[in-house]
């Protein structure tokens, strides 16, 4: 009968020829990798990927002024991948401004609508006092221009569903495939009166309206940004918005 033998370790991660031995025989583990060579190796990496993608926000201008500073066919790359980014943004830009909505037409204009493209609805302010509904109203202009892709419609909140309370007004409506994908109601979560076109391109990338990296937008948006955007809690009423319920609200 074998007996086992206690092999004497002193420090079974020590870098030692017995060590070694012992290791080859199965004895002891394998060592693990240096923690410091397993981040030395993630950083060469995040640091060599950042150089391969350095051209990756950049428009055609940028570009253009590069010429001088980079590899022409590393150049002539980006410029054919702004060229087809543009062509295929031209031929979704079908809307390019802000439709007034009726609410008999609503179910057509929108939800139908929304089965081929983002619909964005904002239910407006009956009272020309309202600040935050004047301020989205001039940046919903803005942001029509700016994403001919996406459908920016407006109507005023009273208009469309019966009894909708003032004080929740300006709300965003943000439809896809036939369904509500986000409420915003008023511009609290943005910065209220301070509210900026950048917030609102925020939440088009949120929702997946616009990419991120999209260089329409105001500036690109980081993943960090946007994740913070997605943890931030929306700011909505007691229940979620049914443009077909007359019920009255609070």
């Amino acid at each position: 009968m074998d007996v086992p033998v206690n092999v004497p370790i002193d420090d079974p991660n020590a870098d030692t020829e017995w060590n070694d031995i012992l290791r080859k025989h199965g004895v002891i583990p394998e060592k693990p990798p240096s923690p410091t060579s397993v981040i030395e190796e993630a950083a060469a990496e995040a640091k060599r990927q950042a150089h391969e993608n350095r051209l990756e926000d950049k428009n055609l201008d940028e570009l253009d002024e590069l010429e001088d500073k980079e590899d022409a066919e590393f150049l002539e790359k980006y410029r054919k991948l702004r060229m087809a980014e543009l062509s295929t943004i031209s031929k979704a830009s079908v809307f390019n401004q802000v439709y007034p909505l009726q609410k008999p037409d609503y179910s057509r204009d929108v939800t139908e609508a929304s089965k081929t493209a983002f619909v964005l609805v904002l239910l407006t302010s009956s009272l020309g006092t309202n600040i935050e509904s004047r301020l989205l109203t001039e940046l919903w202009r803005d942001l029509a221009r700016k994403f001919g892709e996406v459908k920016f419609c407006e109507i005023r909140a009273d208009m469309c569903i019966e009894g909708y309370p003032e004080r929740n007004t300006p709300t965003i409506l943000v439809y896809k495939n036939g369904d509500i994908k986000r409420q915003v109601i008023t511009l609290r979560e943005f910065g209220g009166e301070k509210t900026s076109l950048k917030d609102v391109e925020d939440l088009l990338v949120n929702v997946g309206a616009v990419k991120s990296n999209d260089h329409r937008l105001v500036y690109s948006s980081t993943s960090e940004e946007i994740s913070d955007s997605v943890d931030r809690p929306v700011r909505q009423s007691g229940r979620a918005i049914d443009i077909d319920d007359d019920e009255e609200w609070d």
